[in-house]
């Protein structure tokens, strides 16, 4: 008698008939046995898998190894529970909070109690680690109801597990088990702990139970592991990079911003030089824009409760953005602006609006201002207040696709000139089993999906779907760029939306004398003019392009006999809109031209006797060294070519 079977359609379009109760490591297997080696997790009809677990019914598959980002996330998934598994051994009666996988390593958050436990014991707690993994324990997925799951997490009064347990519904509930130890987790997981090799613990911070400052403070362990060690060996050499590419170590050397504590946490200062570099990129933005067909507004950084209210960002995040404002009269409520498309989509209702007047495309430096946790701040990547290079597209039906292409080629023209050339576009979906999560009709929903697919096919954009993380109001394309440290940011968005011209009753008289309703396409190619600013200044160390630089040019006398040629070329590159400065300090040369290296000014023009009566400088470049004797006209000439964006 022959065993029922599945279809299994692979990533090239095979389609291979498999026994039913087939796994994803032994499909690999088929294939090749290196492959099977290498498996770590498997997609069934995105969703990500345990390679191990069983397919019953025909799916579209796709195998995860380390040099996916899926197989990466489930392999540190995986190792933060080996690391709670350690903690347990090592810490009797250690309360477990959660361990998820982040973008570089895991965490987990753990209450001591009264035992001691400081950064002095992470080496024990990883040698503790690298022993268990050689145990090369399977991770085992065992399906619970939600009775027995109490039961089991009361009897190890995992106070922390059991709150979990109290928001999951019956039927759904999963624990994992690796050796002695037992956890409460969706998965997955990868098949078995050997797949662990290297092992480092990097920190601890304090973290609020559940983000929320009224609970328990715990302690967050991170770490991260590798398949190989010399993998890890060269993670740490990147770590030491990192710390010497901070983007508020070198914005403090570069005098680019600053925090004042009397101002306020979170909210930066931009000195001049930080002030010039923003400018910049403003200024290349809205060129672009206006090319593009861009209409510049401005909009109040406050807004009434109401207009929240309206546009469903109230009902969202109401609870976590600043208190409101109160005025005189009695209930009058202002908070300040948490987002920019409520206010453009006001504008846009301002007047009557006909077909042939779409698209209309509303663009806006706009600040907005968000209460994020006092632990969730971090210089300019995570403020609470931050300026968006925000734009709103009001579109007919048949314009969207259109529109969105657009809005992708302006993206990447961005991304191009400011030399950021490895990113993914992540396709940022609902999940289907959590639809009070969003607002609007599902057909709305199927429909702004399907549109945003069809445009990246189009594109051949390299793209990851990522269900559960749209938009309360629309699916959305986020743009994971790496830096040269080979870390991810997202940074540009492209969001399409049907419901808050719905909310907002957005109309445009059609060519059929019927008003129509018009769809939004939200779009941010910086995102936030801070956090790119932070990128910029880890992917560039303070290098930044010439055209982009707040300073491009040092003058440097040799004495005071030549500071008044100094100024005389000064005011030659200022004249051709060159920035600079002159460097009149009573100081010696040497140490002028290492000031402005530091500084990491990108030319020196060095000027003495033979400079001032030849009319010309002796250029220096900043890393390089001299570059010989150069007119000034000729001089300015480059420097202008070459500032050209």
């Amino acid at each position: 008698m022959n065993r029922e079977i599945v279809h299994i359609t692979l990533p090239d379009g095979a389609v291979k008939s498999f026994p039913k109760g087939i796994t994803g490591l032994e499909i690999a297997q088929h294939i090749s046995g290196s492959l099977a080696r290498q498996v770590l997790a498997v997609l069934v009809n995105d969703e990500v898998w345990d390679a191990t677990r069983a397919i019953h019914q025909d799916a579209a598959v796709q195998l995860f190894t380390w040099d996916d980002d899926a197989g990466k996330s489930v392999f540190w998934h995986s190792s933060a529970h080996l690391l709670a598994e350690a903690l347990e051994a090592l810490y009797p009666g250690v309360q477990l909070g959660i361990g998820p996988p982040i973008e570089r390593g895991f965490y987990y958050d753990v209450d001591f109690g009264e035992q001691d436990f400081d950064a002095m014991h992470l080496e024990k707690v990883e040698a503790k680690m690298l022993a268990l993994a050689q145990q090369k324990n399977p991770y085992q997925r065992i399906a619970i109801s939600k009775e027995a799951a109490i039961q089991f997490f009361q009897k190890k009064e995992s106070v922390y597990k059991l709150e979990l347990l109290e928001e999951l519904e019956d039927g759904q509930i999963t624990l994992y088990q690796q050796g002695a130890f037992t956890d409460l987790c969706k998965g997955p997981h990868i098949p078995q702990t050997g797949f662990i090799k290297a092992v480092k613990l990097l920190n601890i911070a304090g973290a609020y139970w559940r983000g929320n400052e009224k609970n328990k403070q715990l302690t967050r362990i991170y770490g991260i592991t590798f398949p190989q060690r010399k993998e890890l060996k060269t993670h740490l050499l990147l770590l030491e990079e990192a710390k010497k590419r901070n983007h508020q170590k070198i914005g403090k050397e570069l005098g680019l911003f600053t925090f004042s504590e009397k101002v306020g946490i979170g909210l930066p200062l931009w000195l001049p030089k930080g002030a010039r570099l923003r400018e910049r990129l403003e200024q290349f933005l809205r060129e672009v824009q206006t090319k593009a067909g861009y209409q510049p507004v401005v909009t109040p950084h406050i807004g009434q409760k109401s207009l929240y209210v309206t546009s469903g960002h109230y009902d969202k995040y109401g609870q976590d953005s600043f208190q409101p404002i109160r005025t005189p009269r009695i209930d009058e409520e202002y908070f300040l602006k948490p987002m920019n498309c409520p206010h453009h989509c006001e504008i846009y209702k301002s007047e009557p609006r006909s077909y042939r007047d779409l698209p209309i495309r509303l663009a806006e430096f706009g600040t907005v201002y968000r209460y994020e946790q006092h632990g969730e701040l971090h210089g300019l990547a995570r403020t609470r207040c931050f300026t968006q290079d925000d734009a709103h597209i009001f579109c007919r039906l048949d314009q969207v696709k259109g529109e969105f292409e657009k809005v992708i080629d302006l993206v990447l023209y961005v991304f191009e000139k400011l030399g950021l050339q490895t990113y993914t576009a992540q396709l940022s979906l609902r999940d289907p089993g959590q639809p009070d999560q969003y607002i609007g009709k599902s057909q709305d929903w199927e429909q702004a999906e399907q549109a945003i697919q069809e445009v990246v096919n189009q594109k051949n954009l390299k793209t990851i779907r990522k269900l559960g993380e749209a938009a309360f109001y629309g699916p959305k394309l986020d743009f994971m760029v790496k830096d040269a440290l080979d870390r991810s940011w997202q940074l540009g968005t492209v969001q399409l939306d049907y419901q808050l011209p719905e909310r907002f009753g957005l109309d445009y008289m059609g060519a059929d004398n019927k008003k129509h309703r018009p769809v939004l396409i939200h779009r941010a190619p910086f995102g936030s003019l801070e956090r790119f600013i932070a990128l910029l200044i880890e992917h560039t160390g303070g290098k930044f392009p010439l055209w982009l630089a707040p300073e491009q040019v040092a003058v440097l006398p040799i004495s005071e006999k030549y500071a008044a040629y100094a100024d005389q070329v000064y005011q030659t590159l200022v004249a051709h809109d060159i920035r600079g400065f002159v460097d009149h300090r009573d100081e010696k040369i040497g140490k002028k031209i290492k000031n402005a290296e530091l500084g990491k000014v990108p030319y020196m023009l060095i000027v003495g006797e033979r400079e001032a009566l030849d009319n010309t400088v002796a250029v220096r470049r900043q890393g390089v060294g001299n570059q010989g004797s150069e007119s000034v006209d000729r001089f300015v000439e480059m420097l202008v070519n070459k500032s050209k964006v």
